[in-house]
């Protein structure tokens, strides 16, 4: 597990964005930013998950979050435009952005992979995280020093066969960080990184591994260090890497 004890004000008053944050992941880093006291941007499709979360950093006495419903397979550029309206209306800027959000497709031969299915995942694991990156940079630029990290996967660094989309997707998303860390490395303040979570117990996990025992993985909230370590200040000399959260 990687190594980090985050301090509790780690992100005291700090606007944080997080994508896919009702459940799984993106819920724990959600939590975690909370902890140490950002702001946070709840973003995602199912607002009843949404105002869960929100009731959980409530309930814990963190600072107060919003929320953004938000369809990454619907949305188009005015959406995105309203989104960023909102949030620089409302905080003026951000400090951090998780691309977290992202689905499974099927595990099938690519001969046999349902076209539609293909187009719903590139469009929520690839194309929405460069548009939500594109349409936020402007907001991250605001801030003094900036992070943006990309949930990435093992099957985005080495091809799995029978992964078909997911795979695909993860590993462009690899290459929109590399690309966007090369275009920003000299001339803004944002820093660009991509963290592979590992076998993580997630609805995602047991969707792909259903036989498996999800009490021998670790939990969500377990590999939140480098999380926390990437989206703090302590993490200001790394730029264009890649991480591994375990």
């Amino acid at each position: 597990m990687f190594d980090y004890q985050a301090p509790a004000d780690l992100l005291k008053d700090k606007i944080v964005l997080v994508s896919g944050a009702g459940s799984g992941i993106g819920k724990a880093a959600a939590l975690a930013y909370a902890e140490c006291g950002a702001t946070v941007i709840l973003m995602g499709r199912n607002v009843e998950r949404l105002e869960q979360v929100y009731d959980e950093i409530e309930q814990a006495g963190n600072p107060q979050a919003a929320i953004t419903p938000f369809d990454f397979i619907e949305a188009n550029e005015e959406r995105y435009q309203e989104l960023v309206n909102s949030i620089h209306k409302e905080f003026g800027r951000l400090d951090g952005l998780l691309n977290n959000a992202s689905i499974l497709g099927t595990l099938t031969p690519i001969q046999s992979y349902n076209l539609t299915t293909w187009n719903q995942v590139i469009q929520t694991n690839l194309n929405a995280q460069f548009a939500l990156t594109k349409y936020c940079l402007p907001l991250l630029q605001e801030a003094h020093n900036s992070s943006i990290i990309f949930t990435s996967s093992s099957a985005g660094r080495k091809p799995y066969a029978y992964w078909g989309a997911y795979s695909v997707s993860k590993a462009a998303t690899e290459a929109l960080a590399g690309v966007l860390f090369l275009e920003l490395e000299n001339t803004s303040k944002i820093r660009v990184n991509t963290i592979n979570p590992g076998a993580t117990a997630t609805k995602m996990r047991s969707q792909a591994f259903p036989a498996e025992n999800p009490d021998k993985l670790a939990k969500a909230q377990d590999i939140m260090p480098v999380y926390l370590y990437l989206m703090g200040k302590d993490s200001e000399q790394e730029n264009g890497k890649q991480f591994d959260a375990q």
